[in-house]
């Protein structure tokens, strides 16, 4: 015979004499502990569940002791920002073990009902899907590459409007990945230069640009 019972907000699959660990408890060591929200009973071919947990049903249990998890190592970086942290972590448990299983009440799960043929409908006209705006070919901004024109569109920037409105701290951030070293600080001006169609004073301008900067 086995559960599914939910234990200090996990769930767990549990027969008796079954050693568990659980998120910490508050039971002293030594004593019961009782786990009444109870989803689901089996016994053989017997199948209980519940809507969602089992009327008088519960999962009886002894806390062995307390206990702390293996480390865990938490190490976030940001690449050129000279931004490292490193952390650890152990995780507070409780090793219980299953002593008893009591069934009372629940309903047995029915069986399926036979599947009635559905009655056809009519299916409504779906409505035409929007058309996604045009891409622009970003690599028109100077400074901007294939790669970097690649990374900012899997980010949803696409369009030079859509460029010109995103912070130059923000793209940077966008593009931290790829490698070399990039000056973002003209790049939306240089956006909206091109979204308003004035090339010619937008070439003038990248004339005196060396690689996005001024």
């Amino acid at each position: 015979m086995y559960a599914i019972v939910e234990m200090a907000g996990q769930q767990f699959k549990v027969a008796k004499d079954q050693k568990v660990y659980v998120h910490r408890l508050q039971t002293e060591e030594g004593k019961k502990v009782t786990f009444d929200n109870v989803l689901l009973l089996a016994d053989g071919t017997n199948i209980t569940v519940g809507a969602p947990a089992i009327d008088g049903a519960a999962v009886e249990a002894k806390v062995v002791k307390h206990l702390r998890g293996d480390k865990v190592i938490v190490f976030k970086k940001k690449r050129r920002k000279g931004y490292r942290v490193k952390n650890g972590h152990r995780q507070a448990l409780t090793e219980i073990v299953i002593e008893s299983i009591v069934a009372k009440g629940g309903k047995k799960a029915a069986a399926p009902k036979k599947e009635e043929k559905p009655v056809k409908k009519e299916a409504a006209p779906k409505a035409a899907p929007k058309k996604a705006a045009k891409a622009d070919d970003l690599k028109k901004v100077e400074g901007i590459g294939p790669k970097i024109a690649e990374t900012l569109t899997a980010a949803g920037i696409s369009t030079f409007a859509e460029l010109a409105k995103t912070d130059a701290a923000k793209i940077s951030e966008i593009i931290a990945d790829v490698r070399g070293n990039h000056v973002t600080d003209t790049w939306p001006a240089q956006a909206k230069l091109a979204a308003e169609g004035k090339w010619d004073e937008l070439k003038k301008w990248q004339d005196e640009l060396d690689g996005g900067k001024a």
